[in-house]
């Protein structure tokens, strides 16, 4: 008899043939089992407590003597549809590890102005819905990528159609409110002391940290779960910022 589908189903070699022989014995103790099925003793009766854990064995006792029997064979409906119901329980946590490794992850360095530039080119191409920034100053806006490099930053942003929401800092106030006058933007304000090298861009899945010191890099992530916390943190500097 072919019993490989009940070995699929979950059941060990040493259940199926405990399980067999006391369906051809009726019922026995454990010395027939034993005997018949050619098992080692700590076997079988590892074997036939656990299938009266799965109720597919049963027991009374006679003194102190345990006679088994088989369940009816029907009652691996029950056995398996215990199994099918504790999957069942377990399936949508299954569901929430497979969509996190979905999540595509990735980091780059870019180093250099040229660098720079590649990487803001990549968050705009994104296809991100809003762009959200943070931090940069005085010396990031005109020092370093000069005003020019900015305002046609933000050409190529508009003519995507990428609306915008950035905190500045009032070192850079006059800049930040000719970008206002321009469509889809929205500048606000920190205090002068909120001024720093390096600037923080949030959209779509992709977080970028562009830093401006005199060898200038940049740090892009691509990971969902961080730019949902960067989002928060933007969020708040926003909400305490002013027009």
């Amino acid at each position: 008899m072919d019993t490989s589908v009940i070995e699929d189903i979950g059941l060990t070699q040493a259940e199926i043939k405990v399980y067999i022989t006391l369906l051809e014995t009726g019922t026995s103790s454990a010395g027939p089992i034993l005997e018949k099925s050619g098992l080692q003793n700590s076997v079988v009766h590892r074997a036939l407590n656990s299938l009266i854990e799965k109720g597919l064995i049963s027991y009374i006792l006679e003194g102190k003597k345990r006679i088994y029997k088989a369940t009816d064979p029907e009652n691996f409906h029950d056995f398996i549809e215990k199994k099918i119901k504790r999957f069942d329980e377990l399936l949508p946590e299954l569901k929430k590890k497979q969509q996190l490794a979905k999540i595509s992850t990735s980091a780059e360095v870019f180093k250099g102005k040229r660098g720079i530039n590649e990487m803001y080119m990549t968050l705009l191409n994104s296809g991100g819905k809003e762009y959200n920034t943070f931090g940069g100053g005085s010396e990031v806006t005109y020092d370093v990528m000069g005003e020019h490099w900015w305002k046609s930053l933000h050409t190529k942003r508009i003519a995507k159609k990428i609306p915008c929401r950035q905190v500045f800092d009032e070192t850079i106030r006059k800049f930040g409110d000719e970008l206002n006058k321009r469509p889809l933007t929205k500048i606000k304000f920190l205090p002068k002391e909120y001024a720093q090298l390096q600037e923080t861009i949030i959209i779509k899945d992709y977080v970028g940290i562009a830093i401006f010191t005199e060898n200038p890099y940049g740090v892009l992530i691509k990971d969902k779960i961080v730019a949902d916390g960067y989002r928060k943190q933007f969020e708040i500097l926003w909400s305490k910022a002013i027009l």
